[in-house]
């Protein structure tokens, strides 16, 4: 049925119906080593590499629990304005999973470590708070690679390999409470979440929050009612939306067959579903599985957690400045409009100008090289802004020189050109490449003189008080100098002769 459903306009979904949304996002900690076992956790080894008989599953394996782990699952309930359980304990989750080898997986159930907390996240203007249920934690599952077939899944494959290697590693789990009320602004109340929860994760320190790469992860549950009735439907699940873009995207896509089958007499079937990048579609997975289907019951091989109240406070005062707040500070120290701001968020630079601003650079032109000069050559090299090869304190360098007329941004750009291919700080650069600019009056007044000379029509024009055409001179000088002339000083000695 879902295969033939009709997609309602999204304007007829809000005029009928009352979404409501459900965000379980997974967090990928970046410990050193596994949640019950010290097998490291590097990304891209080679497979089956980094396993051992705990998270192999291997009869007679015991589990232990990793400290920096619940270190980070306490920094993040903090983070999120969570209660910190002064006593919790594991569970074992019952279920047939091939990439799971024990078959269940160890995580928290009725218990969590952190609960009963929440996030505001601000959408064109209006706040929408969203509930945190719980952040419990637990571990990740291996990675199954589907070959032979034409989409990487496991229908139409030929053979299937598993990959223990992320067997194990560190989960947060972050679950909401329904979130209602949003109506139109949904898919992008959803967006703004999973976007403040990553920033939230990346501020902590506690995982590189690569959605890319999996270290996080959004399950977009959403569940429609008709207008006004103040019920919740039935809810489908949409497993490891991988981007911000598809999390609104999975979102509107789920409103709007949801809609299809309840304004065609159908009953929606309450399933995980997975969402498909190329065409922001969603297709069935699993019939969904209610919690007493996973036959959960305690962990019998690990002991209980119960962080001490003084360890809660400690971790406490370890936690960053609220990035939501950072940026609106951020932005009125920095006198950045709006749309400044955005764009400066947008390419991800807000902490790579932040960082040259503390070298020294004044914030406009922080932004000027970060978001035009650098972002262009990340670009043209397919890599992360952060990632271009020039440190912050190296443009707040480049742009010293600038600020006390030694090169000019012209000059500047062959300066990055220079840290790029590892010739030294922008002062030996300067240095070894001539590039400081001329403002010796001899050397100077011969261009001058050459360009007038070069250009008797334009001299004549600036002699009969058009001053303006001084620029063209000025031009010829600085073609004759290679960018190296002072432009104020080359402007003042032509007026001085022609004028």
């Amino acid at each position: 049925m879902a295969a033939t459903t009709e997609l309602v306009d999204f304007d007829e979904v809000i005029a009928k119906f009352d979404p409501a949304m459900g965000l379980e996002i997974h967090v990928e900690l970046n410990t050193n080593t596994k949640m019950f076992c010290g097998c490291p956790t590097a990304f891209g080894a080679e497979p089956n590499t980094q396993v051992c008989p705990t998270c192999l599953g291997l009869p007679g394996a015991m589990p232990v629990v990793n400290r920096k782990a619940v270190e980070s699952a306490i920094r993040i309930g903090l983070a999120l304005n969570c209660e910190i359980a002064e006593w919790c304990r594991f569970a074992r989750k019952n279920y047939f999973y091939p990439d799971m080898p024990k078959n269940f997986q160890t995580s928290q159930y009725d218990e969590p470590i952190a609960f009963d907390g929440y996030l505001d996240v601000d959408v064109e203007g209006e706040t929408f708070r969203v509930e945190i249920e719980r952040a419990h934690m637990e571990e990740d599952t291996g990675k199954s690679t589907h070959v032979g077939g034409s989409d990487g899944r496991i229908h139409g494959a030929d053979y299937s390999l598993v990959d223990y290697n992320r067997a194990g590693i560190p989960l947060i789990e972050i679950v909401t409470r329904p979130i209602l009320g949003t109506g139109d602004k949904a898919p992008l109340v959803a967006k703004a979440y999973v976007s403040a929860i990553r920033d939230l994760i990346v501020a902590l320190g506690v995982s590189d929050a690569r959605m890319d790469q999996g270290s996080i992860r959004a399950d977009v549950n959403l569940s429609l009612a008709p207008k006004g009735s103040g019920g919740l439907g039935t809810r489908s699940e949409t497993k490891n939306v991988n981007s911000l873009r598809s999390v609104e995207r999975a979102v509107r896509y789920e409103m709007g067959r949801h809609a299809g089958i309840l304004l065609a007499g159908g009953s929606v079937l309450q399933e995980t579903r997975h969402f498909h990048e190329n065409d922001g579609t969603t297709s069935s997975g699993r019939e969904k599985s209610d919690a007493e289907d996973y036959r959960y019951f305690p962990e019998p091989d690990l002991v209980p957690v119960a962080p001490s109240r003084e360890w809660v406070e400690e971790l406490r005062a370890t936690l960053p400045e609220n990035p939501a707040a950072k940026r609106v500070r951020l932005q009125k120290e920095w006198g950045f409009s709006d749309l400044e701001m955005r764009d400066t968020i947008g390419a991800g630079a807000l902490e790579l100008i932040e960082e040259t601003v503390a070298a020294g650079a004044a914030p406009q032109a922080a932004r000027k090289w970060w978001l035009s000069e650098l972002t262009r050559r990340a670009n043209d090299t397919g890599v992360e802004l952060a990632e271009v090869g020039v440190t912050p304190v190296q443009v707040a360098g480049v742009q010293a020189l600038v600020d006390t007329g030694r090169i000019n941004d012209k000059l500047a750009r062959q300066v990055f050109d220079g840290l790029i291919a590892g010739e030294g700080t922008p002062e030996e650069i300067v240095a070894a490449r001539g590039l400081e600019i001329v403002s010796d009056d001899g050397a100077l007044s011969a261009a001058v003189d050459k360009a007038i000379e070069a250009n008797p029509d334009v001299a004549d024009k600036i002699r009969d008080g058009k001053v303006a055409a001084a620029g063209a001179l000025i031009g010829a000088v600085m073609k004759e100098m290679r960018g190296q002339a002072d432009a104020g000083r080359v402007r003042e000695l032509i007026l001085e002769k022609l004028a």
